[in-house]
């Protein structure tokens, strides 16, 4: 059954809570919020789509597969855990870049590390509530 309040209201409220989870990421190295957080919000924004509509409709609006957020999310994790080690200090140290970007200041490791986390997160989270919505069906 469609309810039209729903899938309006959703529509409205896709954008802003990928924003809102942008919002959450940025400011988790200083804050409360991170990748997790972040991630967990934007997977959320894509559930009540497919709640809304279906899950056919969510995979096109989100557009890729929630497994390649997976795969490039780990990647981008371990691959800042890891940079550390060529420069021969320890696993997982905080590297920051010497220029300061006008809204981020400082970029890091740690930040990047997030990047990864909310990508990860968003990947199983998709995966397992498209997963259970398409049994449903």
């Amino acid at each position: 059954m469609t309810s039209v309040i729903l899938s309006t209201a959703t529509r409205y409220m896709l954008p802003l809570l990928l924003l809102f989870s942008v919002f959450l990421l940025l400011r988790g190295h200083s804050e409360p919020g991170g990748g997790f957080v972040g991630g967990l919000v934007a997977a959320a924004s894509f559930a009540f789509y497919a709640f809304a509509y279906n899950v056919k409709q969510a995979r096109r609006a989100l557009r890729i597969n929630p497994r390649v957020f997976i795969g490039v999310g780990l990647l981008i994790a371990v691959s800042s855990a890891t940079y550390s080690l060529f420069l021969g200090k320890s696993f997982m140290t905080g590297i920051w870049t010497e220029t300061e970007f006008p809204v981020f200041g400082a970029i890091g490791t740690p930040f990047i590390f997030d990047v990864g986390v909310y990508l990860v997160v968003l990947g199983v989270i998709l995966t397992i509530v498209f997963s259970l919505a398409e049994g449903e069906q």
